[in-house]
């Protein structure tokens, strides 16, 4: 008895009785009417040899969608289901596969993941990193393949450089449209293009370009570029040759149904790690420390505290290499921290001398030498290593209100005189008779070429020369300011609010509140995090609030007060504040 081939089309039976070769072409007609997914007809004869008329079946087939290959068995599948048909031939029997049937095509902890499309992108994974053998594997054991047999076909031509065929396999595909039909065209007549012209075909590529590139009507630019191929050098001109290339950029123009995209589980994990590091307010750029072995989730702070001064702490600075913390205090000391990567801090130098509380410390570029300001007293220079103090400077009946730095060495200060004053390290001084504010501060950038002084609602920036260069002029009063390490940024404390400028443009880019009736009129804010991504400011009843720098949303807030603050800028993850007489060490990482 002649076998028979069952196909459904919706909810009708297409039914086929065949005894021969020459019912291929009914078949063909049947799978087609069926809404076939693919189809795959194997044939054979007794001596497995190909006869004439099976030939001439192959290549109808072919051209069809439908591949050939030697064997008995025609397996198919249909539209919108995940069943795999096969058919014996010889014996006469059927076979049905529910690979994907319901709940049990679904994977994962919520049952959202596509079976078929989950092992797919694992099976590209594998081929892509050069696991060939455990993909082909995967795919025998799973029955499920890679491609399905058109894009295979597809494939097979483009690296075999049948361009002609391989558009005559795209065109036959329900899921490409005109437009990706175009721009694909373009590309694989392209690169058939510049095939003709390294052989030395010229007209041949002439007649391509005319007959073929042109008419698609697309890119016209790049045609004129391919134009000018044909009289001059392509030297510099990417010619695309690479058959695995041309794949690759098929691959991102076709739909994902028809050609899986290169490299798609990788671009999944990274959109995943991604996703993982918004949920981890503190991990924001920090790729190189999320795991893929755990989910990341905002833990509790980690802290640790320590009794640090005799008296209140008024001020926290790290080193720049961040290795070093130092505090300054109203017991009229300062303290050099070495600080662990755990947060512990460890006491490396007592730095005594003053006879007025240290209100500010400044540390060199190279973190050599630290400079303490004593309240309208002295300021003195120490060296980090020894602890030694190496120099005190004083103006002779005037105290020294703050100072910094200049990346030659040289050493600024505001005197109760109300001017600024110039120290170099051998103790001469060059004072600049300038009538400033009492409360006014002072910084310099890294580069040593900007100098920054506030005075009422402004912060005048100035060249070393004292060349005003312009004015920041702020809402209010400025209390206190800080500046990035890079020098392009400002935080300018004033009463209600924290304001950040750009340095370059001169604009006031953001602004940061606290909860209602909060003032900002004590301590320096500072920035945080890998990229500065973070604004940290303490108010005037001791809460610390944590920022985001480009939105200005608040989200953090400490669970402990604190009166000053540092940022750690070689460990984003490490925040110093102070209260009263104790250093508290944040780690600002979530919990894996």
């Amino acid at each position: 008895m002649s076998p028979l081939l069952f196909l459904f089309k919706g909810s009708s039976l297409c039914r086929h009785r065949f005894s021969s070769w020459s019912s291929t072409r009914t078949m063909r007609k049947c799978l087609k009417e069926s809404n076939t997914v693919s189809a795959t007809w194997m044939f054979n004869d007794n001596d497995g040899k190909e006869s004439e008329s099976e030939s001439m079946e192959r290549r109808e087939a072919e051209r069809e969608g439908i591949p050939w290959e030697t064997g008995y068995i025609l397996s198919y599948s249909l539209i919108g289901t995940h069943e795999v048909t096969s058919f014996d031939l010889k014996r006469g029997s059927m076979e049905t596969s529910l690979s994907s049937q319901g709940k049990e095509g679904m994977v994962g902890p919520t049952g959202s993941i596509r079976r078929e499309e989950f092992v797919r992108i694992i099976t590209e994974a594998l081929y892509s990193l050069g696991y060939e053998k455990t993909a082909a594997s995967l795919e025998q054991e799973s029955e499920i393949p890679l491609y399905s047999s058109p894009v295979t076909i597809f494939r097979k031509h483009l690296f075999d450089g049948n361009w002609d065929d391989s558009l005559t396999t795209l065109r036959q595909s329900d899921m490409v449209d005109e437009n990706i039909l175009k721009s694909t065209s373009f590309l694989i007549y392209e690169h058939k293009f510049f095939e003709l012209l390294e052989k030395d075909r010229v007209l041949d590529a002439l007649k391509t370009l005319r007959n073929e590139i042109t008419p698609l009507g697309t890119n016209k630019k790049r045609v004129h570029e391919l134009s000018r191929c044909i009289i001059s050098s392509t030297e510099g001109l990417s010619k695309k040759n690479s058959q695995l290339k041309l794949v690759e950029e098929m691959a991102k123009l076709l739909p994902p149904a028809f050609m899986i995209p290169e490299r798609r589980l990788e671009h999944l994990v990274e959109q995943a790690l991604h996703v993982q590091e918004k949920a981890c307010t503190f991990f924001r750029n920090s790729m190189d420390a999320l795991s893929l072995y755990t989910d990341c989730v905002n833990g509790q702070l980690p802290s640790r505290t320590i009794q640090a001064h005799d008296d209140v702490v008024l001020f926290l600075k790290f080193s720049n290499n961040g290795r070093y913390l130092a505090s300054s205090s109203s017991d009229k000391s300062a303290i050099v921290w070495e600080v662990h990567e755990d947060g512990e801090l460890t006491e490396k130098h007592r730095l005594t001398g003053h006879t007025q509380p240290v209100v500010i410390v400044a540390w060199k570029s190279d973190d050599q030498q630290l400079l303490t300001c004593g309240r309208a007293e002295a300021i003195r220079r120490w060296d980090v290593t020894s602890g030694e103090c190496l120099s005190i400077y004083r103006k002779t009946g005037f105290g020294e209100t703050t100072c910094c730095w200049r990346n030659s060495g040289e050493i600024l200060s505001l005197t109760t005189d109300r001017s600024l004053t110039l120290w170099r390290t051998d103790g001469t001084m060059d004072s600049q008779t300038e009538t400033l504010n009492m409360n006014s501060q002072l910084d310099v950038t890294r580069d040593g070429k900007i100098t920054l002084v506030s005075c009422g609602k402004y912060v005048r920036l100035s060249q070393r020369h004292s060349k005003v260069l312009h004015f920041l002029q702020a809402r209010n009063t400025v209390v206190s300011f800080s500046l990035s390490d890079d020098g392009k940024f400002l935080l300018i404390n004033i009463p209600k609010e924290i304001s950040l400028w750009s340095i370059v443009s001169n604009e006031l880019v953001k602004s940061y509140r606290g909860p209602e009736n909060t003032r900002f009129s004590g301590s320096r804010s500072c920035f945080g995090g890998s990229e500065l991504e973070f604004v940290a400011g303490v108010s005037d009843d001791y809460q610390v609030y944590i920022w985001l720098r480009e939105t200005g949303d608040l989200i953090q807030t400490l669970p402990e007060p604190g009166r000053c603050i540092s940022w750690n800028s070689k460990n984003p993850h490490m925040l110093a504040s102070a209260y009263d007489r104790k250093i508290t060490i944040w780690e600002l990482i979530p919990v894996n």
